[in-house]
């Protein structure tokens, strides 16, 4: 299908890029993506995709709005405290770019229904802030063979990676690609939350910013996918740098 001239204006910036052009944004107008966690990295993230034109977004989170919120997450305003985070997010999000598909899942992800909120997703962003959440969304995706954008902030630095091991499944082992629990193997003993440490607000802006940027190269499959590698961050320093990863062939979830 052509772009309307409506979206041809919208999007102007997108098109004149030689790597996205038209083809590219009828790829992120068709897309589907389910963000897992809308707080301090699933609302900035969100905010970019909806402007990018993805075509259909799941929120999936079961919380609601607080005070202590408001110093980071950006999808909210003062007003919003009290009510369920899909439903602030899904008309902000929706007020950004009223041609969107918004589907509210006022849920917590676990392995029972891991598999039924993420199933009609084209790629998934995990913005949560709990190990057990991030097992189980990785673990579902990769069963569903569905690229997984991750991210993770605390204090002053964060990291970023994309996990694509159910693309790879069954190939010989040199030429799979790791899991999140090739990089994590097991619960940690004591889980470090932003609430336990605290976190510098415009990180997380950067962060969900960074994991927008790595889906919509994932949809339009351009550049270069931080599959099988980790970006990490130090906000004090301002360094960042990319390290390999390898898939694990003890890992639990996709070794063997």
């Amino acid at each position: 299908m052509s772009l309307t001239p409506e979206q041809l204006e919208r999007y102007a910036r997108h098109i004149m890029l030689r790597e996205i052009g038209g083809p590219g944004q009828q790829k992120l107008l068709n897309a589907h993506v389910a963000l897992v966690g809308l707080g301090a990295l699933g609302g900035p993230a969100a905010l970019y995709l909806a402007a990018a034109g993805v075509g259909r977004l799941t929120l999936i989170d079961d919380d609601v709005v607080s005070l202590s919120n408001l110093q980071r997450q950006v999808l909210f305003v003062g007003g919003d405290v009290g009510r369920p985070k899909t439903e602030a997010g899904a008309a902000r999000l929706t007020g950004l770019n009223s041609g969107l598909q918004i589907h509210e899942r006022r849920e917590r992800l676990d392995a029972a229904n891991a598999a039924t909120l993420l199933a009609d997703a084209h790629i998934v962003v995990d913005g949560s802030d709990s190990f057990a959440t991030r097992f189980e969304v990785n673990a579902a995706c990769h069963t569903l063979g569905q690229p997984l954008v991750s991210g993770a902030v605390g204090r002053w630095s964060a990291q970023v990676s994309v996990f694509k091991s159910g693309l790879t499944r069954g190939k010989p082992r040199k030429e799979r690609l790791p899991c999140y629990r090739c990089f994590v193997a097991e619960m940690p003993a004591m889980e470090e939350t932003c609430a336990a440490v605290g976190v510098i607000g415009p990180l997380t802006g950067m962060i969900g910013a960074r994991l927008a940027l790595e889906t919509i190269k994932e949809i339009a499959g351009v550049g270069a996918s931080l599959a099988g590698k980790l970006w990490l961050f130090d906000g004090l320093s301002g360094d960042s740098r990319t390290v390999s990863l390898s898939a694990d062939p003890a890992c639990p979830i996709c070794g063997g």
